[in-house]
């Protein structure tokens, strides 16, 4: 192997960026995932890997077809009320492992809630992403959370080999009491 070309420890890591939340006034669920992997950046689409589970789960949750599009897949979300966004705003990271990341700057949930006060149900794509809203958003940004209900579901990163139909039931039952509540 040619040295010159070589990686080296020094090397320097992307920064890689969130996408803006998907959310309209009727919104009462915000979905929280980490960061946008690798594929979904490239598709500039939230789960755009075509294994993660996420939309599969979301179209199974309320009977749906999956749709094909994008703008339908949003359209599906807004239909049944339901935000989504990453906690991070921005992070350091060789590929799209969470474990990977490294310097993390959250999204700013202060201004997010301020601005949508009908969401009231906040739900973590995976315990990453509540990890991440832990230190970096109630610890940092002091976020109240005793009037929002708290939801933790199983990623549905194909990274994380839990069955589809696994975790198609735990979201099912979280949405339906979720979105019948609301």
């Amino acid at each position: 192997m040619d040295q010159v070309n070589a990686p080296t420890p020094d090397a320097v890591v992307e920064v890689k960026a969130c996408f803006g939340p998907i959310v309209s006034p009727d919104s009462r669920l915000l979905i929280l995932g980490t960061l946008p992997g690798e594929e979904s950046l490239i598709r500039r689409q939230y789960y755009g890997h075509p294994r993660n589970h996420f939309w599969p789960i979301i179209a199974a949750a309320f009977g749906e077809v999956l749709p094909v599009s994008y703008d339908d897949r949003i359209a599906m979300l807004g239909r049944h009320r339901i935000a989504l966004w990453d906690v991070l705003q921005s992070a350091q990271r060789v590929g799209s492992l969470d474990s990977k990341i490294e310097n993390p700057i959250a999204n700013d949930f202060g201004a997010f809630f301020a601005g949508h006060p009908n969401i009231r149900t906040l739900a973590f794509n995976g315990n990453n992403a509540h990890k991440f809203f832990r230190r970096f958003v109630e610890k940092k940004q002091n976020f109240p959370l005793n009037q929002i209900r708290i939801l933790f579901l199983p990623a549905t990163s194909p990274a994380h080999a839990r069955p589809f139909e696994e975790k198609a039931a735990k979201w099912r039952e979280a949405l339906a009491s979720t979105i019948g509540a609301s």
